[in-house]
């Protein structure tokens, strides 16, 4: 039987996040949802705050993605992240805070910048909670 797996390098700031064969990945492009196999063809993408779902030997791991650059091959797949986290590394009481703080300044309305900053912090901090579930 051929091997499905193909190498997959997750690579942020401060660690080599995940290095390893993988079956299957998930995970949220500027163009929207994407499923990679091996033998994908080439991309180059940016990546968007969404969970990364990892299968590997019929199991899911699950992290938290928040922005970056993803380098498919059909044999392997690169990801430069700007944040990666793990469920157990996430503090959901900070996770939620940041929630509800940008959820009041998207309310209080503010310039375009600052409406975007607002919406991009709410969105993270929504993608660190659900991956902490």
């Amino acid at each position: 039987m051929a091997n499905k797996n193909f190498k997959l390098k997750i690579i942020a700031p401060e660690r080599v996040f995940f290095e390893d064969e993988v079956e299957f990945l998930e995970l949220t492009t500027s163009e929207g949802d994407i499923g990679i196999y091996k033998n994908h063809i080439p991309l180059t993408a940016v990546v968007m705050p969404g969970l990364v779902k990892i299968h590997q030997n019929g199991e899911v791991k699950k992290a938290a993605l928040h922005s970056g650059f993803i380098t498919i091959f059909p044999d392997e797949v690169r990801i430069m992240a700007e944040i990666v986290e793990w469920p157990d590394e996430i503090d959901k009481n900070r996770a939620m805070e940041a929630k509800i703080r940008a959820e009041r300044k998207i309310k209080e309305g503010g310039s375009g910048s600052q409406l975007r900053h607002a919406e991009m912090a709410l969105k993270k901090s929504l993608v660190r909670l659900e991956a902490a579930k």
